[in-house]
C-alpha cells in the first residue's frame, strides 16, 4: 500500500567505507577506526533537531545510505529506528532499507540488521565478473556476492542489488550473459547503472588522460536496451531510468525523491527537501564526518546551507526528478507541490516537438517520457524546462 504523499522519508548517511571506489563521487571516507559511538550520538541529535521543528510527521520510509552502512553496528541501526519511531509517527508498514556490501564481515550481520528492524537490503554487487570487480575497486569476489544475495533473500522480506554496465570493452553478449545471471538471483528489485565519469574521481583523471575509454553513445544505448529487454523477460519492469522491479517491488523511499516529496537528510553531507512554515527548504549538512560531529555537538545539527526553493526552481527540480519515472508527472500534484501549473513550467515549442518526435507523451493530466525519451532526458530537460 503506497504511503500518503504528505509522508516524510528519513535518510541516514553513514560516510565510511573500507576503500574508496574509483568511480564513486559520494560523500565517503576511509578511516582506520570507525567512531561508532560518536556517530550514533550525533545522528540521534540531528534527528531530534529535525523532529523538534517538523513535528510528529508521518514517516513512510527510512534509508541507511553511504558510504557503507553495513559497517555500522546493528545496535546503532536498531537505536536509530527506535528513535525515529519515538520522535515521529513511523508507519507500521514503513520500508526500512540498509545498503550493504557483500564482503563476509558485513554479510554476517544480516540477521542482526533484520532483528533491528531493517526489512529491505540493497547490496552493492556491481559485477559478477572478477576482472570487472578489480577494475571497479570492489573488495568482494563474485562468490561472496552470490552468497550475500542468497543470504539476504533468506533473511529479508525484500532485497535489491546493484550492477554497473557499459564498462570499457564490455560487449553486448557479455552484458546479456551477466544480466541473466543476475536476474536468476534477483528477488523483486534491481538497480542497473550505466558507468558514468564523475568529477573528482580516479576514473575522471584516467578518462581525461585517455587511459579509460567508455563505450560510444550507440553502444551504450544498445546495452541500455538489452537491460530493459532482459529484465522484462524475468518480470521486472523499468519504473525509473536505472531501476527495475516487479509490481509492488519499487523502492518506496526513492519514489519519494522522484515524486518530489519531503525527505530529511541526517548525517554528514546529507541533503533534504522539507516543507516548513509554508516554504519548501533545501538543506545540506557539512560533508567531513569529524567536522560535522563537532557542529552537531555545538549546535544540535551540522547544517551548512538551508534556503527556500522558489517556485521556478521547485518546478525545474520536480520536472527533472519526475520525468525519470515511467509513470511520469501528475499535473495536479505538480501544481500543488511547486505552486506552478505544469504547462507553465514547460517551453511549449520544445514540448510540442518532443511529443511529435515520440520522446514525451501527454495524456490527460500526466506527462511522461517514452522509452526513447528516457534515454535522452539529459539532452531534453535543459531545453524543455522554462
Amino acid at each position: 500500500m503506497p504511503e500518503r504523499m504528505d509522508s516524510l522519508a528519513l535518510y541516514f548517511h553513514w560516510p565510511f567505507c573500507l576503500a574508496k571506489c574509483p568511480y564513486c563521487d559520494f560523500n565517503s571516507h576511509v578511516r582506520e577506526r570507525l567512531p561508532q559511538a560518536q556517530m550514533l550520538a550525533a545522528l540521534k541529535t540531528e534527528l531530534a533537531y529535525e523532529a523538534t521543528r517538523l513535528g510528529r510527521r508521518r514517516v513512510g520510509s527510512i534509508f541507511f545510505g553511504g558510504g557503507t552502512p553495513s559497517l555500522m553496528d546493528p545496535e546503532s541501526v536498531a537505536e536509530l529506528i527506535a528513535e525515529s519511531g519515538r520522535l515521529f509517527d513511523l508507519s507500521p508498514e514503513a520500508e526500512i532499507t540498509l545498503e550493504a556490501n557483500p564482503t563476509s564481515i558485513e554479510a554476517d550481520k544480516f540477521a542482526a540488521y533484520r532483528a533491528a528492524g531493517v526489512n529491505r537490503v540493497s547490496i552493492g554487487v556491481q559485477s559478477f565478473d572478477p576482472e570487472a570487480l578489480r577494475f571497479l575497486g570492489r573488495q568482494h569476489s563474485a562468490e561472496q556476492a552470490i552468497a550475500a544475495i542468497e543470504l539476504g533473500v533468506s533473511i529479508f522480506p525484500r532485497i535489491s542489488f546493484d550492477l554497473i554496465y557499459a564498462l570499457p570493452g564490455q560487449t553486448q553478449e557479455a552484458w546479456r550473459a551477466e544480466l541473466r545471471r543476475a536476474l536468476d538471483l534477483a528477488a523483486d528489485h534491481l538497480s542497473l547503472y550505466q558507468l558514468t565519469i564523475e568529477d573528482g574521481t580516479k576514473f575522471a583523471t584516467l578518462h581525461a588522460r585517455g587511459a579509460l575509454v567508455l563505450p560510444d553513445e550507440d553502444e551504450a544505448e544498445a546495452l541500455y536496451d538489452i537491460t530493459a529487454e532482459e529484465a522484462a523477460r524475468y518480470g521486472l519492469q523499468r519504473y525509473e531510468v536505472s531501476n527495475y522491479a516487479k509490481p509492488g517491488g519499487e523502492s518506496r523511499h526513492n519514489l519519494t525523491y522522484w515524486r518530489y516529496g519531503d525527505y530529511a537528510g541526517i548525517g554528514p553531507g546529507a541533503h533534504g527537501r522539507l516543507s516548513l512554515g509554508g516554504k519548501l527548504l533545501a538543506t545540506t549538512r557539512h560533508r567531513a564526518p569529524e567536522s560535522w560531529m563537532e557542529r552537531v555537538s555545538a549546535h544540535g545539527h551540522g547544517t551548512t546551507l538551508e534556503e527556500e526553493i522558489l517556485t521556478k526552481d521547485r518546478a525545474r527540480e520536480a520536472l527533472i526528478m519526475g520525468l525519470r519515472l515511467q509513470e511520469g508527472i501528475s499535473a495536479p500534484h505538480f501544481a500543488a507541490r511547486t505552486g506552478m501549473a505544469l504547462m507553465d513550467a514547460l517551453e511549449p515549442d520544445i514540448l510540442e516537438e518532443c511529443i511529435a518526435e515520440g520522446y514525451l507523451n501527454l495524456s490527460g493530466e500526466r506527462l511522461a517520457a517514452t522509452a526513447q525519451g528516457t534515454k535522452r532526458l539529459d539532452a531534453l530537460l535543459p531545453a524543455l524546462c522554462r
